[in-house]
């Protein structure tokens, strides 16, 4: 891949132009550049990324939710990208203002992995006061935000992290940590309600013996033998890829107003390094999320 000049993107009538200022990198993008998301040979040149945060340049025609001047956020539609650019253009629908209380680069962070979160824990499963959550990769960019918001929905929050990271997860407002290097989180729980897998393999695999009858376990890992599992352990179990959503989005800009939601930034790279940033997520291993600063 490249840096390289292209043709500003066409604006519809439904589309809110946006200066971007940062992106967001996530493993999807690494895994598109090596063509694991579509059959088809990609069209080049392909300007990848799927989460933006910048100010709004121009407006479509049938546009009213926005105005220029605006400094926004979105969850780009994934069938098309464009997140790493100096604009881009979105559907007001997929649209938020951005949290003033925010930099760029940290409202850049939140859109994929907050709606990932968001939607695990409301739409996938049910999170309310008192439901009895763990959730796996705690200090991750999905996983970080998705503590906070069981949190915020009362739940009584289990997560698994490293060591050095535990006083992270604690302050996200995690009931009880595990650090999985030294713990076995299936030896020390029991009876839960959810499971928030981020990580898949053995981890998921072992998550089954902590649910309760009729307990949900949710990843956003593809989840083998599913039925049999299911049948096995007498729970549900679902996997699920994460929908653009500006209302969803802008519920959860209001959180981070409210001092419920803090995105946790780890390395901020130019655009000019969007390979070595993508290099890094595909490491892995990372505590909170990787942020591409676009320059104005």
């Amino acid at each position: 891949m490249s840096v390289t000049d292209v043709p500003r993107p066409t604006v519809g009538p439904r589309d809110v132009l946006i200066e971007a200022r940062a992106a967001g990198v996530n493993p999807v993008d690494h895994l598109i550049v090596k063509g694991f998301m579509s059959a088809d040979p990609l069209t080049r040149p392909l300007v990848i990324g799927n989460e933006v945060a910048g100010v709004v340049a121009q407006i479509g025609a049938e546009v009213t939710s926005f105005a220029v001047g605006n400094e926004v956020f979105a969850r780009v539609d994934p069938q098309v990208g464009g997140a790493f650019a100096e604009y881009v253009a979105v559907d007001q629908s997929l649209v938020a203002l951005k949290p003033r209380d925010l930099s760029f680069e940290e409202a850049a962070s939140l859109p994929l992995a907050g709606l990932t979160a968001w939607q695990a824990l409301t739409e996938q499963t049910r999170v309310g006061p008192g439901a009895r959550v763990l959730i796996h990769g705690g200090v991750g960019g999905v996983g970080s935000l998705a503590v906070q918001i069981a949190r915020h929905l009362r739940a009584h929050v289990v997560a698994t992290t490293s060591a050095d990271s535990m006083e992270i997860v604690r302050k996200f407002g995690a009931d009880q940590v595990i650090d999985y290097r030294t713990e076995q989180f299936d030896e020390v729980l029991t009876g839960l309600d959810v499971v928030f897998d981020t990580v898949g393999g053995p981890t998921q695999d072992r998550s089954f013996r902590v649910l309760r009858p009729g307990g949900t376990l949710v990843s956003i890992v593809p989840i083998a033998d599913i039925d049999a599992k299911k049948t096995r352990w007498n729970v549900d179990a679902r996997t699920f890829l994460m929908r653009p959503h500006g209302e969803q989005l802008a519920h959860l800009a209001g959180l981070v107003t409210a001092g419920e939601l803090q995105p946790l930034l780890e390395t901020v790279f130019p655009l000019a390094e969007t390979a070595r940033a993508l290099q890094k997520v595909e490491r892995g291993g990372a505590r909170g999320k990787t942020v591409l600063t676009i320059p104005a």
